[in-house]
């Protein structure tokens, strides 16, 4: 997010105060002040300060003393209970605090914090300024506008005017009228007796306004009615109550609420002070000693430090015993590992943590190590103890990223079976737009915990310390922490899924059945050619040398072609080119799609520099490093796919990423020439044909593009024989090349502008091509419109098989977000449900090459595409069940085409 984007964060302290506080555990430090308030305020603002980065932000608090609203109305919140000392003792060091971490924190006399907040809200947005006020207050509601939205912290939720008019029925600006209604009990605001949320949308919605209603009370009728009309006169009261005052006179703007330097001091003593352990080691960033010191009681911390949980160790036979029969007992139980390392080829386990029912968890350790470390459980003994509960596929287990889980325990000849939960896929399939899936995340957002953190026992960096050289005391309320937690949150996320029926049977039919297939990809590999990798390497190094020189020579003089400093001053400074676009800062940008204008408009300096960074790219990211990932006791390559990061479904991939492997040029093509096939064995690769334009055809349900499949044309070509008026046999190469520009430009929401870049044509022109495509297919126009008015209404698309994408900035004012928010609504159910068709292929050719007992093996899943490794005599009995299955994982109203390639290696089977 650039800085002119960034909203101005208003945080509504008294609300979040209160709120800390009844929602924490009753924290105390070793003196027993208390502390659980405070923590979680502190976790929320350092949240949002992660999330945004904000360069305007300000905490707001209630001042102490009588408001304006006291002075209307004395019984003004005059049921509220006293506030209670455990609580008061943590306002004045929560404010500290926050002023230490160099925070704007502001109380105003005389007003509350809504009114603060509210006036400059409307100051901000009324200078174009976005604000983000970060509340749990429903009041605020009032507030949001097109520039004003409101979020949630504690739960992540976010309301825009659409959120608003959703969750009340109402749009912001009748709030106040709502409000006024309902009345609130909390603030002692009168209201109308009878009247609720339901009712008073109603009424609103039927007649208009509050002044409206008023006018024709009349004419309502009913007990209800009655009442209305008894307390019209209190309605004005109700009215001042409620109205959040936007035009205070204030001492500060929003442009003066900038963040400054945190006393670095100050947070130590007091993070020391309460207890705070795990800011205070972040606040350190890692000066501290690498020790974990173990938390005392009611010590403030993740749970299972303050609450009631129960984390035992298991470190004798009796115990362990007793552990297993619960297991046997137990509907459902937590599985978690804790190992040497990330890598799941080669980390052994040294611990493993159970739980069969929240608030309770158990850690047996296997492999700690050191002077201090005491007696465990052998490990051979306690795996094969567990082994016949792992294997069991009718005993239901529940992890957090079990693939790794799966991989780890394979080594160990263990093949774990009954995996019928993942909560990180529990959280993906529910809003995969949500960025991050990892436990600590979703335990803060969905339990409001904050978790012990794995740098919080093992340290960081340098001074890191491997898990079996942890305490084993440590290590307990670390790994049962870990268990417990993933119970509780799949006790708190299926529900969720079971009450959006579609989205169970994404996660039930899709994801969860692909998690094993993907550890047996992952595990078995694909081979690469060393020598020809290195090879290339050193061809690469020989071509970037030869356009280093070339554009030394158009520079006259040397520079360094992978600085943007120097690149910045040779072009726009000592050669005068057009400057294209800024950086936040004022620089002329020199950012890669500024280079590609640059060389579009002829310049030959820029289209140098970019071909180098190409080759360069190729050479550090995969002919240097993909050597280096072979591993020794394979002598394979064994890429890590990711299921929960891709917002559309799609996977993704790392060390390597095999997803990016350019295939427009001749050097990236030559990489995938060093994918080879054992020998007896060939790759075979097969691809969905055009697989998102046969998903428009079927969404859309436009006659022409549904016929042009049907017949099995080159789509490309009838797209342009329809456009241009042509004959199909008259098509030539430069209109099927506009064509296929025209196909694929406006699944991906590509605009008449982008489309005549593409094409070297004027704008006119390429509208023109548009005009007539929406013409001759009006099919989709009407898919397209109907997309994006149903994304406005809904906030977020689906796929064809149910999969969710949340559209946030459907609805913002901002043109651009909005825009960009209109072509994904566009192109992700397409996207989607194109990531839905492979995924569903792979668990089917799974099935089947088990079933078969095939010796051929999936290798590789990229973009639209499947790579196995088969046996050369069994490739032609593959090859036809391969096609077979992926046309089959989905009916689509065109046929699925799979083109199938055979060869020695990934390029030549294509």
């Amino acid at each position: 997010m650039s800085d002119a984007c960034k909203p101005l964060i208003l945080v509504d302290g008294s609300s979040y105060l209160y709120r800390a506080f009844h929602a924490m555990p009753p924290l105390t430090n070793k003196d027993g002040e208390p502390t659980g308030a405070m923590y979680g305020v502190l976790n929320m603002v350092r949240k949002l300060l992660d999330d945004y980065r904000p360069e305007r932000i300000a905490v707001v608090f209630d001042a102490p003393g009588r408001t304006f609203r006291d002075e209307l109305f004395d019984q003004y919140k005059a049921h509220r209970p006293p506030m209670p000392d455990e609580l008061r003792a943590q306002i004045q060091p929560l404010k500290d605090i926050i002023r230490a971490m160099g925070l704007p924190l502001l109380e105003v006399p005389g007003v509350e914090a809504d009114d603060v907040i509210g006036t400059l809200a409307r100051q901000a947005a009324e200078a174009g300024q976005p604000v983000v006020i970060s509340t749990g207050d429903k009041d605020m509601a009032q507030l949001v506008d097109e520039q004003v939205t409101l979020l949630n912290t504690m739960n992540d939720t976010r309301l825009d005017e659409a959120g608003v008019k959703e969750k009340f029925g109402v749009p912001p600006e009748r709030i106040i009228d709502y409000l006024a209604l309902v009345g609130d009990s909390s603030d002692n605001i009168p209201g109308v007796p009878r009247v609720g949320p339901k009712t008073a949308a109603k009424w609103l919605n039927q007649f208009g306004s509050l002044d409206a209603l008023k006018a024709r009370a009349d004419e309502v009728k009913g007990k209800v009615g009655e009442s209305l009309r008894a307390h019209l006169d209190e309605l004005a009261l109700s009215e001042d109550l409620a109205t959040i005052r936007c035009d205070l006179d204030l001492d500060q703007r929003p442009e003066d609420l900038k963040p400054g330097e945190s006393d670095v001091e100050r947070l130590r003593e007091y993070y020391q002070r309460y207890e705070f352990r795990r800011l205070l080691r972040e606040l350190l960033n890692g000066d501290g000693d690498g020790e974990v010191a173990p938390a005392g009681p009611g010590a403030a911390g993740g749970a299972g430090e303050g609450d009631d949980a129960r984390y035992h160790t298991v470190d004798d036979a009796d115990a362990f015993d007793d552990w297993l029969r619960r297991l046997e007992s137990a509907e459902l139980f937590a599985f978690d590992l804790e190992t040497s390392s990330l890598n799941y080829m080669d980390a052994e386990i040294v611990g493993v943590a159970l739980a069969v029912e929240a608030g309770e968890a158990a850690y047996i350790p296997l492999a700690h190590e050191g002077p201090d470390a005491p007696t465990q459980l052998d490990r051979d003994r306690v795996l094969a103890a567990l082994k016949p509960l792992l294997e069991d596929p009718d005993r239901a287990k529940v992890g957090q990223n079990l693939k790794y889980d799966m991989s780890v325990l394979a080594r160990y000849d263990i093949h774990l079976a009954g995996v019928a939960y993942d909560t990180m896929l529990e959280s993906y399939v529910l809003d995969s737009t949500a960025s991050r899936h990892d436990m600590d995340s979703l335990a803060l957002k969905y339990l409001g915990r904050a978790t012990v953190k794995y740098e919080d026992v093992c340290g960081k960096g340098a001074k890191q310390i491997p898990f079996a050289q942890v305490a084993v005391d440590t290590a307990t309320r670390y790994a049962g922490e870990d268990a417990d937690i993933t119970l509780r949150l799949h006790q708190t996320l299926y529900p969720r899924l079971e009450a959006e029926g579609r989205l169970v049977q994404v996660f039930h039919a899709i994801e969860m059945p692909l998690l094993p297939v993907l550890s047996r990809m992952e595990r078995h590999g694909v081979k690469v050619d060393r020598a020809l990798l290195e090879q290339q390497s050193a061809e690469l190094a020989e071509g970037m040398a030869a356009l280093e020189q070339r554009a030394h020579e158009e520079a006259e003089g040397p520079f360094n072609l992978s600085s943007p400093k120097q690149i910045q001053e040779i072009l726009f400074e000592r050669m005068g080119l057009p400057v294209l676009q800024k950086t936040p800062k004022g620089a002329p940008s020199t950012a890669e799609s500024v280079l590609e204008e640059l060389a579009a408009r002829g310049y030959e300096l820029p289209r140098l520099i970019l071909a180098y960074r190409s080759l360069a790219k190729l050479k550090t990211t995969y002919t240097d490093k993909l050597p280096r990932l072979i591993h020794p006791k394979t002598g394979r390559v064994h890429t890590s796919y990711h299921q929960a990061v891709a917002a559309t479904g799609r996977l993704s991939s790392s060390d390597p990423n095999l997803q990016n492997i350019p295939v427009r040029t001749a050097e990236g093509r030559r990489i995938r020439k060093a994918f080879v096939a054992e020998p007896g064995c060939k790759l075979l690769a097969a691809d969905y044909s055009q697989v998102e334009l046969r998903i428009m055809a079927h969404l859309s349900g436009d006659e022409g593009l549904r016929q042009a499949f049907a017949e099995g044309a080159d789509i490309h070509s009838a797209t342009a024989a329809e456009v241009f008026g042509l004959a199909p046999e008259r098509v030539g190469g430069e209109q099927r090349r506009a064509a296929k520009a025209i196909n694929f430009g406006l699944i991906y929401g590509m605009s008449a502008y982008g489309l005549a870049r593409q094409l070297g044509i004027e704008r006119g022109e390429a509208q023109a091509y548009v005009d007539r495509y929406f013409e001759r297919y009006p099919g989709v126009k009407e898919y397209m419109d109907r997309t994006r008015a149903e994304a406005r209404e809904r906030g977020y698309v689906e796929t064809l098989f149910g999969r969710r994408l949340y559209l946030p900035e459907i609805n913002a004012r901002n043109r651009q977000r909005r825009e960009y928010a209109e072509r994904t609504a566009i192109n992700a159910p397409m996207q989607g449900t194109a990531a839905d068709l492979i995924k569903r292929a792979m668990v089917a050719v799974d099935a089947w090459l088990m079933e078969a007992h095939s010796k051929a093996r999936m290798v590789m899943q990229v973009h639209d595409e499947l790579v196995l490794e088969v046996p050369e005599a069994d490739v032609p009995a593959v090859a036809a069940g391969l096609r077979e299955r992926m046309q089959s994982a989905g009916e689509l109203a065109v046929p699925l085409e799979v083109d199938v390639g055979v060869a020695d290696d990934w390029e030549g089977a294509h």
